[in-house]
Formats: structure tokens, sequence, C-alpha cells
């Protein structure tokens, strides 16, 4: 069993055996989950290159563009909202 104190500061120190056995690293972020038993989860928020491939895919367009088709795009969106 591993335990910590909290702070005044109400911060803590994850052990480090917990630490290993969850991959958390100094600046991972975790987030804090009340069940429904009251129980508190801890679980480590960490994307992987593999969780995110591809979910651009959908913006994915048949051939790439110039740059003055960008500058084309980006003059007349600046027109619309600057007019």
């Amino acid at each position: 069993m591993s335990l910590s104190t909290v702070t005044t500061k109400g911060q803590e120190t994850i052990p480090k055996d917990i630490r290993e056995s969850m991959a958390i690293d100094a600046g991972d972020k975790i987030e804090f989950i009340i069940n429904a038993q009251n129980d508190v989860v801890i679980k480590p928020i960490t994307k992987k290159a593999i969780d995110v491939f591809g979910q651009l895919s959908q913006y994915n367009k048949d051939k790439p563009l110039s740059i003055e088709e960008m500058n084309e795009a980006i003059t007349t969106q600046c027109k619309k909202e600057f007019s």
C-alpha cells in the first residue's frame, strides 16, 4: 500500500511506485474521477501519436493548395470579416 500526505496547499505527491505503474511522468496531466461508490479514481491523461492518428483525415483535399490559393482564401475571408 502506498500513502501520501496532503500539504496545506492541497497538493500531494503521487508515490513513485504508483507513478511508475501508471506511466506518469513530470508534466503529465491526471484526472480525478469520483465513481458511484464515492471512490476517487486517478486516470492519466496521455495522448500518444497512435491514439490521434488519422483524426485530421476528414480535412484531406484531393490536391494541395498553392500559396496563391491560400493567400486568396485568406484575403477573401478577411474582407468578409472586416467590411
